[in-house]
């Protein structure tokens, strides 16, 4: 099947959050299994400093009074083909923002619509979020491609109709003053998103965004598929970024990743002390209200750490610094986005904290628990879908979490999170137990692929190729743990 992803987004070129890991590992593991997946992508002004472009375009083409070049290459680390969407409006170093980002990423779309009908013609155009909404009413019109769109964050809706009609074509069976968002969800074959307790969610005016009653009419059409984590990529048994590696079975050489964590950040050493962390996006919607109104109190009335790693609001940027300097040694707050130290932190905390007000999906959870981080998050969207309750009486669950996005609750579940981490034994099988849970890519591109070839009218069973190479995939990583 010949697949054509497109999106704003691709680990490691250009990531802003989720959407970035999924695009930068779905297609490697959907090619694997045997399809001709490639992806389309923006040529960013900074691209050039992180892999090598062709100088010559491999195809021309037209869209909105623009004259715009496709460049090919290949996503690095993998033999996925890119193409490069190069035009001088995505110049400027950065992915997102700037007043004219509703012209760019319609622009964007329109250069992905004549690509696929001109130049490379796919079976299936997987979009991602509202930069390519309008791929899906475009290709309305064209029976033989076919369109899913993934909703990765329903808050960002894109612009209305009134705007694209005065700088695009808006066909005749657009109706209403609506926002790309919500024209996509009504064209697309099929509409998913990234966690089945999102897919749920939407649909209530709570978490709707005001787009509930569509999603709900939709409902037949949408599927929630829970992301996943390149495994490979984020493995602590052989990652070079930090201090020492280590698996679920040798643990115990874990403690050499915190005590250096701690002095790379300007913590006091101390191994008996909970380390709480956070790696995230300073914004409302990740729960730092929350965390702002009970941090003092929780770090005044126990010995546990904090550090925070992110960007993001400059009022909570502030706050977290104002807090940082009434507690030295015990809180810590880098404000930037580094991988290479998320690893590190991932792989040196004891606990990281996810009090988010809604989550789609979540990865940072995932890849916490891959390094032995125990997940403390609130009960919504991904977060449902991937972190058990601890029960330490039965020795289930993989973390801590709360219900009512409260100050109270989260404070409580972290006071329960660090009178755990006495019980030093039924705290390791904790860890062990989060980071044997299997969330690679693997299964969540069979649920892809089934949605591919259902709506091409396509029998949704795996081929005997697509098995014999399944097995193929997984059979390594079954070896691995059992060493």
């Amino acid at each position: 099947m010949r697949i054509l992803f497109v999106s704003a987004e691709a680990a490691p070129l250009a990531k802003v959050g989720g959407l970035g890991d999924v695009v930068g590992a779905l297609p490697k593991v959907l090619r694997q299994l045997g399809h001709d997946v490639r992806i389309f992508f923006p040529y960013y002004g900074f691209l050039p400093d992180k892999m090598d472009v062709p100088e010559e375009p491999v195809w021309w083409g037209y869209a909105m009074f623009q004259k715009f070049a496709v460049y090919e290459t290949t996503l690095p680390g993998t033999d996925v083909p890119l193409y490069l969407f190069g035009h001088p409006c995505f110049n400027p170093r950065n992915v997102y923002g700037g007043e004219d980002e509703a012209w760019r990423f319609t622009f964007f779309s329109n250069g992905a619509a004549e690509f696929a009908w001109n130049y490379w013609k796919p079976d299936v155009i997987h979009c991602h979020d509202w930069h390519t909404a309008m791929i899906p009413v475009w290709m309305n019109q064209s029976s033989d491609i076919a369109t899913v769109f993934t909703i990765h964050n329903l808050a960002y809706q894109g612009p209305w109709r009134w705007y694209l009609q005065k700088i695009t074509w808006c066909p005749w069976y657009m109706q209403g003053d609506n926002s790309v968002m919500s024209s996509a969800i009504t064209f697309a074959d099929r509409v998913t998103t990234v966690s089945p307790t999102y897919a749920r969610q939407i649909q209530t005016p709570t978490y709707g965004e005001k787009l509930d009653v569509l999603l709900s009419s939709k409902s037949n059409n949408l599927v929630g598929i829970l992301n996943g984590i390149d495994t490979e990529l984020y493995n602590p048994a052989a990652d070079r970024f930090i201090m020492n590696e280590f698996t679920a079975d040798t643990i115990e050489k874990r403690i050499l990743n915190k005590t250096a964590l701690q002095e790379e950040i300007g913590l006091q050493v101390n191994r008996g002390a909970l380390l709480v962390s956070m790696v995230t996006r300073l914004v409302e919607q990740k729960g730092i209200d929350l965390l702002l109104q009970i941090l003092d109190r929780f770090l005044s009335y126990t010995d546990a750490q904090f550090a925070v790693l992110g960007t993001g609001d400059r009022y909570y940027e502030s706050e977290l610094w104002n807090i940082a300097s009434r507690f030295p040694g015990r809180m810590s707050v880098q404000l930037l986005y580094n991988d290479a130290l998320s690893r590190r932190i991932y792989s040196g905390s004891d606990v990281l904290a996810m009090p988010s007000r809604f989550e789609p999906c979540g990865i940072s959870q995932m890849l916490a628990m891959r390094y032995g981080c125990v997940p403390l998050v609130r009960n919504t969207g991904g977060l449902v879908d991937t972190v058990s309750f601890h029960d330490p009486i039965n020795q289930k669950g993989t973390g801590f979490s709360f219900d009512r996005y409260e100050p109270l609750d989260f404070y409580t579940s972290l006071i329960r999170a660090w009178e755990s981490y006495r019980y030093k034994d039924s705290w390791t099988k904790l860890q062990q137990r989060g980071m044997r849970q299997e969330f690679s890519w693997y299964q969540s591109a069979l649920e892809y692929l089934k949605v591919y070839k259902q709506i091409k009218g396509l029998s949704d069973e795996l081929t005997s190729d697509e098995q014999e190479k399944l097995a193929l995939l997984t059979q390594p990583s079954i070896k691995k743990k059992t060493n």
